[in-house]
């Protein structure tokens, strides 16, 4: 299936989605509250069929955040890139895709430690790097190690 029928599909499934094309891929842009629906049936929608979750990381876009989903279908042999936008940084969250790809626990325990980004519906959201009593995200832009971090001005 190629990109324009792609943007068809997805868009009758989640109209709040936008979309950017470059030359390798798809971006799907759309709310963090939409997320789950649209990965959902980017996943089960057999014409679609994005199997395989390949990468699931965080962007941080001051003062928003950018949940970022790579998908791929092994069958169809299209990949695309999901991005949803968190507004709001003192309690950001998004739904868990977790029930959709196992693989994904770990991966969003790792934004969470890093990020401070909440994932409802999580089974077991804790930190995975740092130590429980650890202050602050440290890949948040506006995170300061005080004692680690040298200023130079």
């Amino acid at each position: 299936m190629d990109a324009e029928n792609m943007k068809q599909r997805i868009s009758s499934a989640a109209p709040a989605a936008s979309f950017e094309v470059d030359k390798e891929f798809l971006y799907v842009i759309i709310p963090a509250d939409n997320l789950f629906t649209l990965i959902k049936t980017l996943k089960t929608d057999p014409d679609l069929s994005f199997n395989h979750l390949s990468c699931l990381t965080c962007i941080d876009r001051n003062p928003e955040f950018y949940m970022i989903y790579i998908l791929q279908s092994f069958e169809k042999k299209h990949e695309i890139v999901v991005k949803a936008k968190i507004s709001g940084r003192s309690n950001p969250a998004i739904e868990s895709v977790s029930s959709l790809w196992s693989g994904a626990e770990l991966l969003e325990r790792e934004v969470f430690d890093f990020f401070g980004i909440k994932f409802n519906n999580h089974p077991d959201l804790r930190r995975l790097f740092l130590a429980d009593d650890w202050n602050g995200f440290p890949l948040r832009k506006d995170y300061a190690d005080e004692v680690n971090i040298e200023n130079r001005n």
